[in-house]
């Protein structure tokens, strides 16, 4: 457990997490090159400069975590819970958000091109904000998306 703690140029390069909690934390030019986070909580978490691909991800609570910016391309976040994360201009370009709970998240200008939202939870979620294309929703995605544009569903 590591709680408000800061990392400021380290290298997680190839580490693995099991349930490892990184609560409040600032991550700052921080690589996470190849390393495993296993059910891991980051709640309140900043990240910063930090390189984030490839990385593996199974599952946890990423619950208001902030990743303005961060280049999440081709990274498969199935299932995390992101409710409240701040991913203003983040790259998710290919990326897996299957299931993920993204209810609150900011998305300003975030790019979710070829991304898989399927299953995903998009409460008060605002899409007409994203950058889509070819991005993959399933019908309850693709209602959040007409309405966001202004449509009304009868």
């Amino acid at each position: 457990m590591f709680e408000r703690c800061t990392f400021s140029s380290c290298r997680f390069n190839a580490s693995e997490h099991e349930s490892t909690a990184f609560v409040a934390c600032e991550f700052r030019r921080t690589s996470f090159f190849t390393a495993t986070l296993l059910g891991c909580k980051l709640s309140g978490s900043s990240f910063v400069e930090c390189r984030l691909s490839p990385l593996t991800v199974r599952g946890g609570i990423w619950r208001g975590v902030a990743l303005r910016g961060a280049d999440l391309a081709k990274i498969d976040l199935t299932g995390v819970d992101l409710r409240e994360a701040d991913l203003t201009e983040a790259d998710f370009s290919g990326a897996t958000l299957r299931g993920c709970d993204l209810s609150y998240a900011r998305l300003r200008n975030t790019i979710l091109k070829d991304a898989d939202l399927t299953g995903a939870q998009l409460d008060n979620v605002s899409l007409r904000e994203a950058l889509l294309l070819r991005t993959t929703l399933d019908v309850a995605g693709a209602i959040a998306l007409a309405e966001a544009h202004g449509a009304l569903l009868a």
